[in-house]
């Protein structure tokens, strides 16, 4: 039995190399990314599979009758890039009634709001999402007079992340005044003027305080699952193959349900399912579980809900995350505590306990942690339950990692804790946080040369939750521009490089956006390198990556995107 098992195995093998590919792409540099960064010059694809990877002599002899032949004309080919964090559903819908122009300065937000009075009807909300004060020339948020001033008849909000601006109106219909409490066991804060004491229209932490009533107009789910796969197309036109949705909803998940069953996904998804581990532990038990038990929980190459998401700490951009040291003063912050280091949302037991019950049902566990200390806080959580049972093999991971330690690194390699993290906040945002920290405290803010030196995996994300158009999103998905900052790290506005030792090679960078993100979502045998048995994900460059000149690199345009054989991206 055994014998004719192994005759068996070794005929369908050699059915499948001698099979006459559906596909082959020759003269091309096909940079493989497998263990030995191999360079190649050709590929051939049957079905959604690579058959072949090699010479141009060696791969073109498999040539059939029915084989298409490409050729590449020297173009460089590389594995589909992946992205480690977006919120495609949301993003995807954030301009669906109308544009939202780019916003540099206070007076391009106060522009906006006045715009749109003249299209809300009076007395109802006005709101802006993520325009983050540190991108703003002013690095401030629009007061409350200078709201009323443009919408005097509208309750107006500005929003950036936990924090937020408001008008009186706004003020008025929240019921937020002077006297207003902060809720027991809850982070926030109303700030007062220090002469009238008065609410001066900004809220830290705001999201318990505002009461803005559902949006009106709810977008129908056709043309939400129109505008999804419009955004994955757009993905596509980057060079994107696969990405991680890094925190979805009961809702978000059934839209890529749907466009899974009607086959009309054109990027492979990776779920992690939101959940809320500082309620009731029996509210998140059910949410873990109702993970563990849902039929996506299996292995698909296009639909995979394999991890769970949650927040540690507040945000790197609205002095929120939870450090190890104190923040420091700060006017842009609104930090007046000399001893404030931000806010932690989940404490040690309610972190270990979910921690614990989702890598027991096999499902990923990450937490948006901003700051050093949220980042040490969930290693914590992550040691405490790998003295009961190894955690390696559940790949825990840390989303953002934005401030690192030496001792986290290390704490990581020896868990097997993966990070997914965002280069694009290094050139958006590093020349504010250096003149807030100083140069010395930013030592280890994405520190990507000691993580791939340490060994710990990590993949390259965007984060990209605003937009269509990979360089207009407010967090830019553009892969390629992503690579260049951590070759680079050049912050925008700042006169050099931000920790230049942190500087990774051009293989590295590639690996962040293929093989480790590969590895991030348990995938790496599956896709992330062109090597013979893995899916046929891959892109075609019009300009080569490896050798262009560095400041080029951002700007690599895709010629071709192939997802599982097939061509879904074409530039015209």
């Amino acid at each position: 039995m055994l014998i004719r098992s192994f005759v068996s195995l070794i005929v369908c093998a050699w059915a499948l190399w001698a099979q006459a590919p559906d596909l082959i792409v020759h003269n091309a540099k096909v940079v493989t990314v497998d263990a030995q960064f191999r360079i190649a010059q050709a590929i051939a694809v049957t079905g959604d599979r690579l058959l072949a990877v090699g010479s141009n002599t060696e791969v073109l002899a498999r040539k059939g009758p029915d084989t298409q032949l490409i050729d590449a004309g020297g173009k460089t080919i590389l594995p589909g890039l992946m992205d480690s964090h977006v919120h495609a559903t949301s993003a995807s819908m954030y301009e669906f009634d109308h544009e939202i122009p780019t916003m540099e300065t206070i007076a391009d937000v106060l522009r906006y709001f006045k715009s749109r009075t003249a299209v809300v009807p009076k007395g109802e909300w006005i709101r802006l999402s993520q325009v983050f004060i540190t991108r703003l020339r002013e690095q401030r948020y629009p007061t409350r007079a200078e709201l009323d001033s443009v919408a005097p008849d509208h309750p107006a909000i500005f929003a950036t992340g936990p924090d937020a601006s408001l008008n009186t109106m706004a003020l008025q219909q929240s019921g937020i005044t002077k006297d207003t409490p902060q809720p027991p066991g809850r982070p926030g804060k109303i700030e007062l003027d220090p002469t009238t004491g008065e609410p001066t229209g900004i809220l830290r932490s705001a999201a318990q305080f505002v009461k803005t009533p559902p949006r009106s107009g709810t977008a129908a789910q056709a043309d939400r699952l129109l505008r999804l796969k419009m955004l994955l197309a757009d993905y596509n036109s980057v060079g994107l193959t696969s990405v991680a949705d890094r925190d979805a909803s009961d809702s978000e998940v059934e839209l890529y349900r749907t466009l899974r069953q009607r086959n009309e996904l054109t990027c492979r998804v990776f779920l992690n399912y939101h959940i809320e581990p500082a309620q009731a532990w029996e509210k998140v038990e059910a949410q873990i579980l109702k993970a563990a038990n849902d039929p996506l929980h299996k292995p698909d190459p296009w639909l995979w809900l394999r991890g769970l998401k949650a927040y540690m700490d507040g945000g790197m951009l609205t002095g929120s995350a939870y450090m190890r040291e104190p923040w420091g003063l700060s006017k842009i912050y609104g930090i007046a505590d000399p001893n404030y280091r931000g806010m932690l949302y989940i404490q040690p037991d309610p972190l270990y306990r979910a921690v614990r019950l989702a890598l027991q049902n096999d499902l990923q566990f990450t937490a948006h942690s901003q700051g050093d200390g949220a980042v040490h806080a969930l290693i914590a959580a992550y040691e405490r339950v790998n003295k009961e049972f190894s955690v390696r093999a559940q790949r825990p991971c840390i989303t953002h990692s934005s401030f690192m330690s030496p001792e986290a690194i290390e704490k990581m390699r020896e868990l097997g804790v993966v990070a997914d993290m965002q280069p694009a906040w290094l050139e958006r945002d590093g020349a504010t946080l250096q003149t807030h920290f100083g140069n010395a405290r930013l030592r280890y803010f994405h520190p990507y040369k000691s993580l791939f030196e340490a060994g710990v995996t990590v993949g390259g994300g965007s984060d990209h939750m605003q937009k269509v158009g990979s360089m207009r999103a407010i967090n830019p998905y553009n892969p390629f521009y992503g690579m260049w900052v951590t070759l680079a790290r050049q912050p925008r506005n700042a006169q050099s490089a931000l920790h230049p030792e942190e500087r990774i090679t051009r293989e590295q960078a590639i690996r962040l956006y293929t093989i480790n993100n590969a590895f991030l979502m348990f995938s790496e045998k599956e896709k992330g390198s062109l090597e013979a048995g893995k899916l046929a994900d891959f892109i075609v460059l019009q300009q080569d990556i490896l050798t262009c000149p560095l400041d080029q690199v951002k700007g690599i345009q895709v010629a071709q995107t192939w997802v599982g054989g097939k061509r879904v991206y074409e530039a015209k």
